[in-house]
């Protein structure tokens, strides 16, 4: 009796610890960043009504993310996201960033599904990379250099997702003009996301794109990828919806 006791005792406690770590993977809220408002609220008398944006921790540590003053910063480690609170379909998103480290490596995603890959810790959605400019030096292959495009704002689908590139260098879409400003120095990214259209303003100009994505209505995601990064004046202007089907929406993550 007293071993079938222990046996009972032994595997309760080992449920409450396979629950305990269960709950430790799920996604919570972490830190509040940027604004948000409407395009309708905006040409209106209402046009300073905004709210803050809350994202949440998916698969960082809790001090990956912090805030200083009006800037995030992003230690880089370890590799992850983490996701806006919500969804957002049709929008323009503008960002300004810096990297603090040579070759620094970034990104947000848009349209995401915000769930993780298991080898890569990423998730599915459209890429907006954000690489510090000797990143292409950091990263020869079979001893050639990289393209300097590659670094400043190149556009691609991720986890499945599918884009037709306005600026062909493969399945991604390259920069058509190198804008991006080096280590320590900021950079400004004009990000308009439309039907399943995305494009995108480097530093006041324009200068890549990609169209027809097979998702167009997911979750805002920002990317640690292993060097220190800083964020500050994230806006998000949302604008009306489309014609979005479920199969063009990511599901909802609890």
């Amino acid at each position: 009796m007293d071993n079938q006791f222990a046996k009972c005792r032994y595997a309760a406690a080992l449920l409450a610890g396979l629950l305990t770590a269960t709950v430790g993977l799920a996604q919570e809220r972490s830190i509040t960043f940027g604004t948000q408002g409407s395009y309708h609220a905006l040409l209106s008398d209402k046009g300073n009504e905004t709210e803050d944006i809350r994202w949440i921790n998916v698969n960082t540590e809790p001090s990956t993310w912090r805030r200083k003053g009006d800037l995030l910063i992003c230690s880089g480690q370890p590799i992850g996201v983490m996701r806006s609170e919500r969804q957002y379909e049709n929008y323009v998103l503008t960002v300004e960033w810096r990297h603090m480290e040579a070759g620094g490596n970034s990104g947000m995603f848009m349209w995401s599904d915000a769930k993780p890959g298991q080898q890569n810790r990423l998730p599915g959605g459209v890429e907006v990379q954000m690489l510090e400019l000797d990143w292409v030096n950091q990263n020869k292959r079979n001893g050639e250099t990289p393209p300097i495009a590659y670094v400043h704002g190149e556009l691609f689908g991720v986890g499945g997702v599918i884009t037709v590139p306005d600026n062909p260098r493969g399945e991604r879409s390259k920069s058509v003009e190198n804008r991006c400003k080096g280590k320590g120095e900021w950079n400004y990214y004009e990000v308009v996301c439309v039907d399943g259209t995305i494009k995108l303003s480097v530093n006041g100009k324009f200068v890549n794109g990609i169209s027809q994505s097979t998702i167009k209505k997911g979750y805002i995601c920002l990317e640690s990828e292993g060097a220190e990064i800083h964020f500050r004046n994230l806006r998000i202007v949302e604008l009306s919806p489309g014609v979005t089907s479920a199969e063009q929406t990511v599901e909802s993550v609890d």
